[in-house]
């Protein structure tokens, strides 16, 4: 007993041509419906229409049309009698020696399927009636999550506790529909003209999906930051819609048992945004000043910051500020940087020694009231190219008291 493969993929309209009556999915359904009974359609002149309502009840002998993307489920007094997971045309005949079992289409019958199927499957022989329904094995789109408030989770590239609140969609994918249908559907959408739609707003099964998701998203981004082979970084997420998705799926099974008690998995993902907090965005501020101050470019900026540092106290305080600045950056010591300027920052050399013998005075001039160290200051910033001409003729003419 069970269904009868009559043909496969024959879907159009000579199928129903040869059939006066037969069963199929209903017209105008959204495309995030995921369970609804079957319809009957007309005989041949009125091929496509829905002329018994949705009643969804079949009897023995009767014939279903399986499209693409859907699957087949037959239920009697609420237990599963049947399961077809193959687009094409079947007959229902439950004294049938010939039919395929209780499967049909066994070839892309999982072996998660089959375990629901022996934890579910009828007791005894069924009756001459079955009600028929279809699930859909397609992606179901449009999936919404968010968080009204910041949601926190610890991120190895910021090193710290981070905070954001975020928005975005999700993918949904009915693996096991045996499992689905007897773990998690109410069972007031089992009856006809009811359609389970995960978007629906007055479905309070979706509903209680969306809480969870929204519940795992902490666990889920912290996974994928602190993932290695995700490079820890938070800015990739956006990009990455199945890598996220696969630690959103990996959060919600190990917290609610997505896949292994409802039949139910993640696909992908898309972010539509992520507003940090203001402590996360001073932090990632923070850090992408430590970035551009790491490595070459960061000698590049450090050069660059101190050419325009120097420049700044020339315009404001005249050569005498400029020279005060020089000598500050000799005293720090310029040779800090990762590639030294050339000349800048090392102390001159070729200044006379005051003589031995001569006798104490009123205090040394400061080295930057030297004439000559000034100079010698100013030439090497020149040659390194810190300073303009004009800089440098300003300050050998104020040195010279010209």
């Amino acid at each position: 007993m069970g269904l009868i493969q009559a043909a496969i993929g024959a879907l159009g309209g000579t199928l129903a041509d040869q059939w006066k009556d037969f069963y199929t999915v209903p017209n105008g359904l959204a495309p995030t419906a995921a369970l609804f009974s079957a319809v009957p359609r007309g005989t041949n002149n009125d091929r496509g229409s829905n002329t018994k309502a949705s009643d969804g009840v079949i009897s023995n002998g009767s014939k279903i049309i399986v499209p693409e993307g859907y699957g087949l489920i037959l239920m009697q007094d609420g237990a599963i009698t049947g399961f077809a997971a193959e687009a094409g045309a079947y007959e229902w005949n439950s004294e049938a020696q010939d039919s395929q079992s209780i499967f049909a289409g066994n070839g892309i019958v999982s072996p998660l399927i089959t375990t629901s199927w022996e934890r579910f499957k009828f007791g005894g022989r069924p009756s001459s009636q079955q009600r028929a329904y279809f699930v859909t094995l397609k992606e179901l789109p449009n999936n919404r999550f968010g968080t009204q408030s910041e949601i926190y989770w610890d991120d190895a590239y910021m090193n710290a506790q981070v905070g954001a609140v975020t928005r975005g969609t999700y993918t949904l994918s009915i693996s096991d529909p045996i499992l689905f249908i007897k773990a998690f559907v109410p069972a007031a959408y089992l009856e006809p003209g009811r359609v389970f739609d995960f978007t629906d707003v007055d479905n309070d099964a979706a509903s209680q999906l969306f809480n969870e998701v929204v519940g795992s998203l902490a666990p889920a981004f912290s996974m994928y930051t602190n993932d290695p082979a995700k490079g820890n970084r938070i800015t990739k997420i956006q990009q990455d819609s199945v890598g996220f998705a696969q630690s959103l799926s990996a959060a919600v099974e190990q917290n609610y048992q997505w896949a292994s008690g409802r039949g139910l998995e993640i696909v992908s993902t898309a972010i539509i945004a992520i507003e940090y907090d203001e402590a996360t965005r001073e932090l990632l501020r923070n850090v992408q000043r430590a970035d551009a101050l790491s490595g070459a470019r960061g000698n590049s900026n450090l050069q660059a910051s101190v050419a325009a540092g120097m420049e700044s106290a020339g315009a404001n305080a005249g050569p005498g500020g400029m020279m005060g600045m020089g000598m500050a950056a000799g005293s720090i010591g310029l040779g800090g940087l990762q590639q030294p300027v050339p000349g800048v920052g090392a102390q001159s050399t070729g200044a006379p020694a005051a003589p031995a013998a001569a006798a104490p005075a009123a205090p040394a001039a400061p080295a930057a009231e030297d004439p000559m160290a000034m100079l010698t200051k100013a030439k090497q910033m020149l040659d390194a190219g810190l300073i303009t001409q004009e800089d440098y003729d300003a300050a050998k003419a104020k040195a010279l008291g010209l």
